[in-house]
């Protein structure tokens, strides 16, 4: 049991995560579909073909994972901490100057760095959705301008990953001058994608020169 006179601190906020379930998805078929035919042309290749099939996979498989099935954001009351294909960022609030969204959201740093969410990716057809439902709401007359649950006063309807983006402004509005949430940019790479990637290559070149 914890001691009252001296109770264990508990994070203010939780972390949130933000991923790209479409991003999984297609990750998650094409890593079924690469162990499918990779394993096949191990078990039935002949000569140097298995591997060849084992080289393949150990460089593709990281890049897929890295691509597709890696990225995430994850946002508390201190910090923001970005998870990219090759990298992770960790952004203490106060360190963050502004989130902006064009053509992909990103993340600019006091210090004029920039970093890309891509667990967070810009859909058009979807901004291109939220702004039709709302065109068609305001020339039916619709009162409630296409927002959700038929309540006038709801912000407009907005894709998801814009949604997203405007949650964490929100944070980081709210959290910037918090005193745990000071602090500078730490930036890892992630060797764990890097390192099975190179030995891969490196060996699919070797197999490949040996002809």
């Amino acid at each position: 049991m914890s001691d009252p006179q001296n109770p264990v601190a508990e994070p203010a906020y939780k972390d949130r995560t933000f991923r790209s379930p479409a991003g999984i998805a297609g990750g998650v078929l094409l890593l079924a579909l690469g162990a499918w035919l990779g394993i096949d042309a191990v078990i039935r290749g002949e000569g140097r073909t298995p591997w060849l099939a084992l080289a393949g996979l150990l460089l593709a498989v990281p890049l897929v994972v890295a691509f597709t099935v890696r990225p995430a954001v994850y946002a508390n009351g201190d910090r923001l901490r970005v998870r990219n294909p090759f990298r992770t960022i960790t952004l203490p609030w106060a360190s963050i100057a502004t989130l902006r969204s064009g053509y992909s959201n990103e993340v600019l740093t006091h210090t004029g760095a920039k970093f890309q969410l891509w667990a967070i990716p810009v859909s058009l057809r979807g901004r291109k959705k939220a702004a039709r439902r709302q065109s068609q709401a305001a020339a039916s007359g619709d009162p409630t301008g296409g927002r959700p649950f038929l309540d006038p006063h709801a912000p407009p309807p907005r894709s998801t990953g814009d949604q997203s983006m405007d949650e964490l402004r929100g944070l980081a509005e709210q959290h910037a001058d918090a005193e745990s949430a000071q602090g500078e940019p730490v930036v890892r790479w992630a060797y764990e994608i890097l390192a099975p990637c190179a030995a891969g290559a490196v060996l699919l070149a070797v197999l490949l020169a040996v002809t």
